[in-house]
């Protein structure tokens, strides 16, 4: 041990947690000291650690596998991309290394051990059931309510060489993929996409998919929506998608489990709606004006007539269709046409503010990528880079818990 690692080991056993609330953001900002062990008290990991453990207590080289793993979890936290860059951390960062739980008094993990830890999580799947395990926790500590979910993709990089797409194609791994940015630019890559469907409220994801990157977006949303249902305490209201999933498969599934789908119509998608009707599922009517909506009764549009309501000043008034003060009524039933229509109605200041909260999949996929290391693939092969993008989530989940807990503490002092 040489004398810098005495003394930060001098400085380990006098380490004293300083308590405080922070946001995810805040807590990038702090240095490793502070920001581990607040981290690490909401993350109890023994019960996975011990599916990890070979013949011997602490495995064939000693280590602690509980320690490995927060090792693994911490490494996103703290910007480690690779097992060469884990290793050499924790074998120069005596603190880092106490406080993933790792003897000070020994070497530190292997590459190779580090290596074999990660393949083992894979093969047992034990980062998606961590992921799952603290997706209930949260909401069990309210910090997930569940009823607005978001759902998107981004596009993850890959490790692997490059090769042509009719030879990915066969592998079922990394492959060519293609989608237009927010100001309409084609964007290639060779990798794979990591769809998520985040609680708005929250920001944090309750269910991923990791594929390929040629798979369309939309393809991926019908078992998304199946799995955020199975695994959400509370009813799904509202489930927020981009244009790019315009398809009827996309409604019927939210409309399966007693949602509604909150997504643009994609004109590029689009054929001549129905006579009397314009794009947004207004009624028309016999002068051609769009109707105005009147609000919903559970699956009952009500539109009135646009000169009774002010909209417009039509010729013929309101006698030529209705006899009535109130003006003629159209009621439609969303049954109908399930892509088309919706309640709130297409285009009304209920339906874009809902539309809005799709930022919030925007952002989680931006801090899994930017702030974490998402899109810094080390391992090659789709079930390893699936662990790799479980253990980013997992950073977030863990941040969330950790702030939550903070804060019952604050306010319990």
């Amino acid at each position: 041990m040489t004398k810098q690692q005495k003394i930060q080991k001098e400085e380990v056993t006098l380490y004293i947690l300083q308590e405080s609330l922070f946001s995810f953001e805040e807590l990038q900002k702090l240095e490793s000291k502070e920001k581990l062990p607040i981290f690490f008290s909401s993350l109890d990991l023994r019960p996975y650690a011990k599916q990890l453990r070979s013949s011997s207590p602490r495995g064939a080289d000693g280590h602690s596998r509980e320690g490995i793993l927060r090792a693994l979890i911490a490494a996103p936290l703290e910007g480690i991309d690779t097992f060469t860059a884990l290793h050499h951390r924790l074998d120069k960062d005596l603190r880092f290394r106490y406080q993933c739980g790792l003897s000070i008094d020994r070497p530190a993990p292997s590459i190779s051990t580090l290596s074999r830890v990660f393949a083992a999580l894979t093969k047992k799947k034990l980062a998606e059931k961590i992921f799952l395990d603290l997706v209930q926790l949260a909401q069990e500590e309210g910090i997930i309510d569940g009823s607005h979910q978001a759902i998107d993709s981004a596009a993850i990089d890959a490790y692997e060489k490059k090769q042509p797409k009719k030879r990915s194609e066969q592998t079922g791994n990394a492959n060519w993929g293609a989608k237009y940015d927010s100001f309409g630019n084609k964007i290639t890559w060779f990798g794979y996409k990591m769809h998520l469907s985040v609680d708005t409220a929250s920001e944090l994801p309750m269910a991923i998919k990791v594929t390929p990157a040629h798979v369309n977006d939309g393809e991926v949303a019908p078992e998304l929506i199946e799995q955020v249902a199975e695994r959400t305490k509370s009813k799904i209201e509202f489930l927020i998608m981009d244009g790019g999933y315009d398809q009827l498969k996309n409604y019927e599934s939210a409309k399966n489990i007693g949602a509604q789908a909150i997504i643009p119509l994609n004109l590029r998608n689009e054929k001549e709606p129905p006579e009397g009707i314009s794009s947004n599922g207004t009624p028309r009517c016999s002068m051609g004006y769009e109707m105005t909506y009147w609000g919903a009764d559970k699956d009952q549009l009500k539109f009135r007539c646009p000169h009774a309501t002010g909209k417009v000043d039509c010729p013929l008034g309101m006698a030529a269709c209705s006899s009535s003060n109130y003006g003629m009524v159209v009621k439609v039933d969303i049954k109908k046409d399930v892509r088309r229509y919706s309640n709130p109605h297409r285009d009304t200041k209920r339906w874009k503010e809902l539309y809005n909260e799709r930022t919030s999949v925007e952002r989680c996929n931006s801090r899994m990528k930017s702030y974490l290391t998402a899109n810094s693939l080390h391992v090659w092969g789709i079930e390893k880079v699936k662990t790799h993008i479980y253990l980013n989530a997992i950073v977030l989940l863990v941040s969330a818990l950790a702030m939550a807990k903070e804060n019952k503490g604050k306010k319990a002092a």
